[in-house]
């Protein structure tokens, strides 16, 4: 009876210390993926702020919170516990062996091409320029949220998606500038195909990383090919220029987050398990919002 506590008490603990690292990978990944924020800078900002944390939860410690009421702070700990693992989501996982040798060589082509050639561009360019690209960007990409608004039911998303479109292509001149958002606070939608199809009951299936694209799942998979027929840049005549164009949002997108994926890598204690909870926490995040 003794050892089955001991081993109850040390699964616990183990639960506790994988709950807090997924919560803060999870808050700190927020906005990371598709269309330019694909899996924000806030992301940099929370891994940052969530550094001392991390390490602490590795370490098999609670976490210290910003709480001058000590009772209140372990109250908070304990709801916020209770609330991750009610939450959590776990996935099939099949093909690690292929997923893990993906994830080894995207690593690699990130550190060896991705982000050398992002940081150069991020040195010549001005910040103001990357920030109209991201914006023109984001506005060719409406037709992909409004379809998927649409389709989910959200129709006032889809309003707001029209609405943006119109003033933004128009006032912002062709999307480079964001009045929509800037004077109407007008936020754009985060809809994607994947997001759609798990609103119709579609199951993940099974987690996968491609190579280059990065972690997904089948739905999400499938949804991906959805969302490339729905995007604008797909129908140009030259295939040159819609690997350029793809090429450039890329990196323009890239640029904004340099260091994201360096702060959630150095504090993982196994990095690929890590990367496809927080991918699987994030997007059942998006569909429940």
């Amino acid at each position: 009876m003794a050892l089955r506590g001991s081993n109850t008490a040390v699964k616990k603990n183990d639960l506790r210390r994988e709950a807090w690292a997924i919560v803060i990978l999870a808050v700190t990944i927020a906005g990371y993926a598709v269309s330019g924020k694909t899996p924000s800078s806030n992301y940099v900002a929370e891994a940052s702020a969530s550094q001392q944390n991390v390490q602490t939860v590795a370490n098999g410690e609670e976490p210290v919170l910003d709480n001058s009421d000590s009772s209140s702070a372990v109250d908070d700990f304990e709801l916020l516990e209770d609330e991750l693992v009610e939450q959590m989501v776990t996935v099939a996982d099949p093909l690690e062996p292929w997923n893990r040798m993906m994830y080894q060589m995207n690593d690699k082509l990130y550190f060896w091409l991705i982000k050398p050639v992002t940081q150069a561009y991020k040195d010549v360019t001005p910040e103001p320029a990357r920030v109209g690209i991201r914006n023109f960007f984001q506005n060719l990409q409406t037709p992909v949220r409004l379809v998927n608004c649409l389709l989910q039911g959200k129709g006032d998303a889809a309003g707001t998606e029209l609405r943006r479109f119109a003033i933004n292509t128009t006032a912002g001149v062709l999307g480079f500038g964001d009045p929509a958002l800037d004077e109407l606070g007008l936020l754009p939608a985060r809809e994607d195909m994947g997001q759609t199809l798990a609103i119709y009951g579609l199951d993940n299936c099974f987690y996968i990383v491609w190579p280059f694209m990065g972690p997904s799942t089948v739905r999400d998979s499938v949804g991906m090919v959805g969302d490339y027929f729905l995007n604008p840049t797909r129908y140009m005549e030259r295939t040159d220029a819609y690997i350029g164009v793809s090429v450039l949002g890329g990196i323009n997108a890239s640029s904004f987050r340099i260091g994201s994926y360096e702060a959630l890598k150095s504090e993982a204690l196994e990095p690929y398990v890590v990367m496809r909870e927080s991918y699987i926490q994030y997007r059942n995040k998006q569909i429940q919002d």
